[in-house]
């Protein structure tokens, strides 16, 4: 009598390590350059940004330790506090306008022109709205000077030749001016950031949804407001954060148009910095400038993400 054996079943290559523990570490070593990585460019300087806060550092000699002076005058300084005022109207025009802009667009775009022009019609128009994004700030900035140049500039230009040559004015270089002309450029540039995104989002509503609504007497705004902002509203979160971290830390155009002028009226937190850093060579005071823009930035986000977590768990207890 023959007794019959069965194979155990064959293990997978690579399924299960020999050696116990050997594939944890293993997992820990693909881990290392990334770790490496952030180390080197985020937190080491980091660290050392933190540390200059609490000296007095001209980039030359080595830095002298002082404690909080740097912390206490900057707690006085006028021309922060006008910086960080400067900081709410960039966020009203990176933030509040183009995302209210961008809900509306791209609510037009994909239920209004794609149901009845088309989809090749509404990509059109979303890349064309999205150019100013590809363009690089500098050079976007660039091309707005040259029209809102006070003697040529095309605007003052276009102005005079329609017989409205009193309405010609100097935008960049007057302080009444110049805070509102930089929010303006800051909205074209933005806008398309949000339109993209929301169309995106919008690619996994049931077109259903609108037509049921529409059966049911609702106009484009009811629509609009039941159906498309209820359903994309964890992309309006990411823009709104994403937007608000770009506006608090914008510098390209401020430095390439008005130089946080003229006076302090267009000054941000990101160019104080930059000027106390590289032109005053106050590397001490600089450094406790963009520290505590790095602190508000990081208690706005994390305001954010509370907010957006308990939004998210009242939607799922109704």
């Amino acid at each position: 009598m023959t007794t019959q054996t069965t194979a155990p079943p064959k293990r997978r290559p690579g399924s299960e390590s020999l050696i116990p523990g050997t594939r944890s570490r293993t997992f820990w070593v693909y881990l290392i350059p990334g770790l490496a990585l952030l180390t080197l460019v985020i937190i080491v300087p980091l660290v050392w940004n933190v540390y200059l806060t609490f000296t007095s550092y001209r980039g030359i000699r080595p830095p002298e330790w002082i404690g909080l002076e740097n912390w206490v005058k900057l707690a006085g300084d006028s021309t922060f506090w006008t910086s960080f005022a400067n900081s709410i109207a960039m966020i009203l025009a990176m933030v509040v306008v183009p995302t209210l802009l961008g809900l509306v667009l791209a609510a037009v775009l994909f239920d209004l022109v794609g149901r009845k022009f088309g989809g090749k019609l509404a990509s059109f128009f979303r890349a064309t709205y999205y150019l100013p994004q590809i363009l690089p700030a500098v050079i976007a900035a660039i091309v707005i000077g040259w029209i809102l140049r006070p003697q040529d500039g095309a605007l003052n230009t276009i102005l005079e030749s329609v017989g409205l040559g009193g309405l010609a004015h100097n935008w960049l270089g007057s302080p009444d001016t110049a805070l509102i002309s930089l929010m303006v450029i800051l909205v074209w540039v933005q806008i398309g950031y949000p339109v993209v995104i929301f169309m995106a989002a919008l690619q996994r509503v049931d077109p259903e949804l609108y037509e049921a609504a529409e059966l049911d007497g609702a106009n484009w705004f009811q629509r609009f407001q039941a159906i498309t902002v209820s359903i994309i509203r964890p992309e309006i979160f990411v823009v709104v954060l994403t937007g608000t971290i770009a506006a608090l830390k914008v510098f390209g155009p401020v430095y390439t148009l008005t130089r946080g002028g003229p006076g302090d009226s267009t000054i941000v937190p990101a160019y104080y910095a930059y000027s106390e850093f590289f032109q005053s060579q106050q590397v001490g005071y600089g450094a406790t400038i963009a520290t505590a823009l790095t602190i508000v930035i990081a208690i706005v986000s994390v305001v954010f993400i509370v907010v957006q977590r308990r939004l998210e768990k009242q939607e799922e207890a109704r």
